[in-house]
């Protein structure tokens, strides 16, 4: 939901210097925020990730009127906790791998064009994930997705971006086994075999479109999961929506709600946006309209 308010001119750059991009992009964020007349009252490359809290919330404390953070899905997911409930605007640069988030936003994934988003463009009020009490911006999963983040190296990622993650998939893929998912919504408990469970506040996760109908506004929540034994259901899932194929076959189960619990045989570790954060059971639940973004006009 768009707001009438206007953007602030003045803010807080706070980069990620670790992620992918962060560290050569951080004096061309600057240089961008003061070419597009925003004023920046401190600007901080952050190299040691578990500063960035600290930062940020020291940032939203000082009465910053609006943040600028720039690193990848996982960043933001980390720092959002802090803007929730906060007289604060949250906006994005792209600096990661992925960047579902900004897809989701529909930001440029370049930076110039996403500074020139933030200068140009309007607010817009979104809902937050929450596993359990933990707030999260865009997509949580487990299957897959955790093993890769667990396994591939960070700087295989850093330095190959996208293909690292498909060099840790391919390895991950051949250990991985199906689980059994337990899904309880308003309509009862539904249990299946899963080779995926994708938990979307938004439409994207690892930088590919997964719902045309989840979305940032929605004031739900979608539990995704690909079901069936078959390993390579799984595979065709991915493939399919990455090169947006339209399957005959029904691949995937769908729930939505306000809060979902959802928990596994055997438990399974959950990828928060890219980090390992969780551990079924949880509960799922929408933080409606819980932060002010910036989006292009």
């Amino acid at each position: 939901m768009t707001t009438p308010l206007p953007v602030p001119r003045e803010a807080v750059l706070i980069v990620n210097a670790r992620s992918r991009r962060g560290a050569a992009m951080f004096e061309q964020a600057r240089d961008l925020c003061a070419e597009h007349g925003i004023t920046l009252t401190a600007a901080h490359p952050v190299k040691d990730p578990s500063r960035l809290n600290d930062t940020v919330r020291e940032a939203v404390r000082s009465g910053a009127p609006m943040v600028i953070v720039g690193g990848g899905d996982g960043s933001l997911s980390c720092v959002v906790d802090d803007v929730v409930g906060k007289d604060c605007v949250f906006a994005v640069l792209p600096l990661g791998t992925a960047n579902s988030f900004a897809r989701t936003l529909g930001l440029p994934l370049d930076l110039p064009g996403a500074v020139e988003a933030i200068a140009s463009g309007k607010r817009r009020r979104v809902d937050l994930g929450m596993i359990d009490g933990d707030y999260f911006t865009n997509a949580a999963a487990m299957g897959l997705s955790p093993m890769i983040g667990q396994s591939v190296p960070h700087n295989l990622k850093k330095y190959l971006g996208r293909v690292g993650y498909l060099t840790g998939a391919i390895w991950c893929f051949a250990r991985f086994r199906p689980f059994r998912a337990i899904v309880t919504d308003d309509a009862g408990e539904h249990r299946l075999w899963a080779s995926e469970v994708r938990i979307l506040n938004g439409k994207f996760h690892g930088g590919v479109e997964m719902s045309e109908d989840a979305d940032v506004d929605t004031g739900d929540m979608m539990i995704q999961v690909v079901s069936g034994r078959n390993r390579w259901r799984l595979a065709w899932d991915w493939y399919a929506r990455f090169f947006r194929i339209r399957s005959r076959e029904k691949l995937v189960e769908e729930f939505r709600g306000r809060t979902l619990k959802l928990d596994t045989r055997p438990r399974h570790s959950i990828s928060i946006d890219g980090e390992v954060l969780a551990r079924t059971p949880v509960t799922v639940r929408v933080a409606e309209r819980a932060i002010d973004v910036v989006v292009p006009a």
